[in-house]
């Protein structure tokens, strides 16, 4: 493939800037492309490689381009910015992806299948829908409290509470203000029924997902974990070992080490932050039952327990949770209890 030619091209909404280079790295030609020529443009070219940037709508261009018998590379948008070179225009952009590409030095970002974005847009969905709950209810609270009232914090909070201070005819409401919190509850209703349809998908998905399934069986990891696991990972393929699958999620700690002395930080926070945070709480419950476990992974998190405290033992344990799950998906494998030596 040395002597194939090595196409940057910087996508847009509709306008697309392509740089072409050869295998020194000399630039052969420039092109601006629209939307409606970028399919008939690379369908005329003979098999290239091509680089694009890790961004919005690259996935469905990557899914295209390989389609048409192209190779091509997504590259971390952070890493590419270093290779521009002169000021920022769209063709310099796209040469600094193409010579990012040439390099050969950065890892590409594996390209999703239509199912694996469409389960990752699922959860991104029902994520936002569980935010937006989230703040009615806090926004809820705090306008009680400029009344002199007061309500607990969560969910099932709210749903008890609220309709209970609605009824109290001795609390001073406004009239106004219980006919305002009246259609604030219609509303969370409503938001709370759509939660429950995705919830029920979820279980529905989960349940024909084989490779969810498997995943399951380990300890932390429940229907929303696995499945987001499975659509950030995929097949887990594009990791030679579990711990690059962990420093792609940011688990692992940043490095900032010179003249020959190591400095290790917090951890880096790389990568897909909501299913950072859903394995970090996964970690927490697997911690709260170790104690009442006797199996080799129990015994582990409670000697760390005792020897770096309860905030770095569950990070720990997230860590060790993307590691067993990537050998879950990468390996094919099943989750195996392994008792305690001694």
């Amino acid at each position: 493939m040395n002597d194939v030619m090595t196409i940057g091209l910087d996508l847009a909404k509709n306008t697309f800037y392509a740089v072409a280079l050869n295998a020194r790295g000399k630039r052969q030609w420039r092109k601006k492309l629209t939307r409606k020529r970028m399919w008939s443009h690379f369908a005329r070219m003979p098999a290239c490689r091509i680089a694009m940037e890790a961004c919005g709508s690259a996935h469905y261009w990557a899914r295209k381009l390989k389609a048409q018998g192209h190779e091509v590379l997504l590259l971390p948008p952070q890493h590419v910015k270093g290779y521009l070179r002169g000021q920022k225009n769209d063709y310099n952009d796209a040469e600094a992806i193409a010579e990012a590409c040439l390099h050969g030095r950065i890892r590409p970002v594996r390209a999703k299948r239509v199912d694996e974005q469409e389960l990752q847009s699922f959860h991104r969905l029902r994520q936002r829908l569980i935010e937006e709950r989230t703040r009615m209810i806090n926004q809820a609270r705090g306008l009680l409290r400029e009344f002199g009232l007061v309500m607990g914090m969560g969910p099932a909070r709210y749903r008890r509470e609220l309709p209970a201070i609605l009824e109290d005819g001795e609390n001073e409401l406004p009239d106004g203000m219980r006919e305002l919190l009246h259609r604030h509850q219609e509303r969370f209703r409503a938001l709370e029924q759509e939660i429950a349809w995705y919830d029920a998908q979820l279980k529905q998905r989960v349940a024909a997902d084989e490779a969810c399934q498997r995943l399951m069986e380990i300890p932390g990891y429940g229907p929303v974990v696995s499945s987001a696991f499975r659509s950030v990972l995929g097949d887990g393929k594009q990791f030679r070992r579990g711990r690059d699958a962990s420093a792609s999620l940011g688990l692992v700690p940043r490095q900032h080490s010179t003249g020959g002395k190591d400095r290790l930080l917090g951890i880096s926070k790389r990568g897909d932050s909501h299913l950072r945070s859903l394995l970090v709480h996964a970690a927490r419950s697997v911690v709260q039952q170790a104690q009442r476990k006797e199996d080799r992974f129990s015994r582990w998190i409670v000697k760390l327990l005792e020897r770096r405290g309860y905030n770095k033992t569950v990070v720990a344990v997230a860590n060790k949770l993307v590691r067993i799950g990537w050998v879950v998906l990468a390996r094919e494998e099943r989750y195996r209890i392994q008792e305690a030596v001694g």
